[in-house]
C-alpha cells in the first residue's frame, strides 16, 4: 500500500491528501512561481492526479497563463497547487505546504534559464534550462 501525505495551508481551512511515493521533487526557478508566490523558488512535487484530493475547503483558481491553473487559499493565501495542460494528468504539489516538507528533498532543479544569478541553492542537483515532461 502507497504511504499517505497530508498538507495544507498556513491557516488550515484548505487540507490535501496524496498517496505515493515523495519522489519527481524539482526546485523551480521560473519567474511566474517566484511572482505568485513571493519566493526565490517554490519546491514541487509531480504526482499522478488520481492520487491527490482535497480533504477540506475548495481552494480558489488562478490562471497563471494559458495552460496552467494554480491552487491557494482564499483566506492566507498560501501556493498549494497548480495543473497545466501540458500533462493534465498530473499535479505539482508545494513541498512546503507538505505537514512533513523535511521527508521531500528536491532531486532536481527546472526552469534554471530563469535562475536568478545570485541564488546558489543545492548545486549538485541535476539542472534543467527548461523542465522536460
Amino acid at each position: 500500500m502507497d504511504p499517505l501525505h497530508s498538507g495544507g495551508c498556513h491557516c488550515g481551512r484548505v487540507r490535501y491528501q496524496f498517496s505515493g511515493p515523495l519522489q519527481d521533487i524539482a526546485h523551480c526557478h521560473c519567474s511566474i512561481c517566484r511572482r505568485v508566490s513571493g519566493g526565490l523558488v517554490t519546491t514541487w512535487i509531480t504526482l499522478p492526479a488520481s492520487a491527490f484530493r482535497w480533504l477540506a475547503a475548495n481552494p480558489a483558481r488562478y490562471d497563471s497563463s494559458a495552460s496552467c491553473a494554480r491552487y491557494f487559499c482564499a483566506d492566507c493565501g498560501a501556493h498549494l497547487a497548480l495543473i497545466t495542460q501540458l500533462s493534465p494528468d498530473s499535479i505539482d504539489v508545494t513541498i512546503a505546504t507538505l505537514d512533513h516538507p523535511e521527508q521531500a528533498p528536491a532531486q532536481r532543479h527546472i526552469w534554471t534559464d530563469s535562475r536568478l544569478p545570485w541564488l546558489h541553492l543545492d548545486e549538485e542537483l541535476p539542472q534543467e534550462p527548461q523542465e522536460t515532461l
